[in-house]
This record gives C-alpha cells, structure tokens and sequence, in this order.
C-alpha cells in the first residue's frame, strides 16, 4: 500500500539525526514493548501482519510517535482485531493505569514461551520454504519492478516502481509478504537482490557510480521487454 511509513526517496525530512553513543533501550517502557513484541510473533500474528498494522496508523500520528510507540499500536490493533480483548477490556486496562500508574502489571509464567522468544531474538526466524520450481530469472537479468499500487501490503517500494535493474542474486523461496499479510496463505516465491543504477531512480539528482540493491519478490518484476521497456545492452550481463 501507498502511506507515511514509504518514505524511501521523498523529500523535506531534513537529515538523518544520529544519537552518538545511542542506547539499545532509551526508556524502560521500550525494553517492555520489545519484549512484547516478540512475545506476539506467531502468537497474535505474523510479521507481515505486524508490519502492515504499523503501515495503517494515521500519517500525523505515525510521524509524531516514535519507533516502538508503532510496534505499541500494532499490537494494540492486532489484539482488537483478532478478538484476544475487547474494546471495554482495552478502555477498562486504559483507566486503570491512567489512574494509578504504579499499578502492578499482570505477569504470566510460562519457561516454554520464554525459551521460544530467547530463540527468536538470537537467532530470528527465517521464512524460507521449500524450492519446489525453478527461478523465473537468473543472475545478469534484466528486469523492471512492476509498477504496482496495492491496497494491501507490500515490500516493494514506491521509488523503485518501474524502474530497471539488474538481477544480482538469487536467494531462494520466501513467503510472499502480500498474501500473509492478510490471512490469504503464505504463497512463497523466489526472491531477488536487484541492482538498481541511481541514475534510473533519481535522474540528474543521482551521485556518479552509486548504485542501490533491495531484496524483491518474483512476482514484484517483469521482463523489460514485457514491460515495454527494452535494455540497452545484453539481456544477461555477467556480476560476478
């Protein structure tokens, strides 16, 4: 989907501000939502359904809030939808702690759940899946980023839509972010690191020789000879 959270290539931002010696944790609230944020992944729901709560919050409110008051959102929103609280419980939790904020919170004992998230927080977990076919395109191809605007969610960003690259690996078959995102099955695809020239995504304003490389979907690219759009040079150049 087009929102505030695709902010790859726009403009008036102002520059990045770099924290030295930033802390992993800047508030004791942040370690909790961390914390519960792990606790969610394959419980409440998948990280392309987490991701695409972030995306749905309200562009003022996404701006003014900061990181992990978005991961606090997405929850939120995730528990309501899938019905694990209701709304009253939600308000109800809400003037109790706005009351007295000393309030002890609930705790739960469970060492198998707490083995499961030490798991996923040192060594993540990888949404790769069986190759069951071969790669529609091969190392040296070039393709163009199909220039798409979907309603739900995707991991193609608007500034590289349309644009021409190069393929420049191939990794193997991943779920497709599109479909788990929305309950609609897992539908995994091979994905590529594509080489996009800078010149292609930002014209004159390009610096010389710079180059951009993003991870995308099969079904994310075309042929440019499908997408009306033919290479300069070979079909297939050699990256190695």
């Amino acid at each position: 989907m087009n929102g505030i959270h695709d902010l790859g290539g726009m403009h008036g931002f102002g520059r990045v501000r770099i924290e030295e010696d930033e802390p992993v944790f800047h508030a004791e609230w942040e370690k909790i939502i961390f914390a519960l944020g792990m606790a969610r992944i394959g419980w409440v729901h998948n990280q392309d359904e987490w991701r695409h709560a972030i995306e749905n919050i309200d562009p003022v409110q996404y701006l003014a809030a900061q990181y992990y008051e978005r991961w606090l959102i997405s929850a939120e929103d995730n528990l309501l939808k899938k019905g694990m609280i209701t709304k009253e419980e939600y308000d109800a939790r809400i003037r109790r702690f706005s009351r007295n904020r000393k309030t002890p919170l609930p705790r739960t004992h469970d060492p198998e759940r707490l083995r499961q998230i030490v798991q996923l927080i040192r060594y993540g977990s990888s949404t790769r899946r069986e190759q069951r076919r071969e790669a529609k395109f091969r190392v040296g191809d070039h393709v163009v980023a199909r220039n798409m605007n979907p309603l739900g969610h995707t991991r193609l960003p608007r500034y590289v839509r349309g644009k021409q690259g190069i393929i420049a690996k191939v990794y193997g078959v991943f779920v497709l972010p599109d479909t788990n995102a929305h309950g609609k099955g897992e539908n995994a695809e091979y994905v590529y690191n594509v080489c996009f020239d800078a010149n292609e995504l930002w014209g004159t304003a390009a610096e010389e020789k710079e180059t951009v490389h993003i991870d995308l979907w099969e079904s994310y690219l075309q042929s440019p000879y499908v997408a009306g759009r033919y290479a300069d040079s070979q079909p297939r150049q050699d990256l190695s």
